[in-house]
């Protein structure tokens, strides 16, 4: 018991000597260089198509023709962004 009590304390007072670091975080080329790109184009445009296709299905089941070419419009407006965004990410891997 004495043991966990000198822990803790010794946590609480490395704590309050501890410099705080109030400045806001920043997203800096350096904080991006961090950050791991793990996830593949691929996996990514199948998750898309994945999300849009069971929308989609649900959609047609229903026979709602208007939500099926809002999902439509939709998934190809994404599908573009994304592949807009991979490219700059995989530019920025680049460099």
């Amino acid at each position: 018991m004495g043991a966990a009590k000198r822990y803790f304390l010794e946590q609480g007072e490395a704590a309050l000597n501890a410099t705080p670091n109030d400045d806001p975080p920043r997203l800096t080329l350096r904080a991006l260089e961090k950050i791991p790109m793990s996830r593949s184009r691929e996996r990514i445009l199948n998750n898309l198509d994945e999300m849009y296709r069971e929308s989609f299905e649900r959609a047609k089941a229903t026979n709602d023709s208007s939500q099926m070419a809002t999902l439509d419009f939709a998934y190809r407006r994404e599908q573009l962004y994304f592949e807009i965004l991979l490219d700059i990410r995989d530019a920025m891997e680049r460099r």
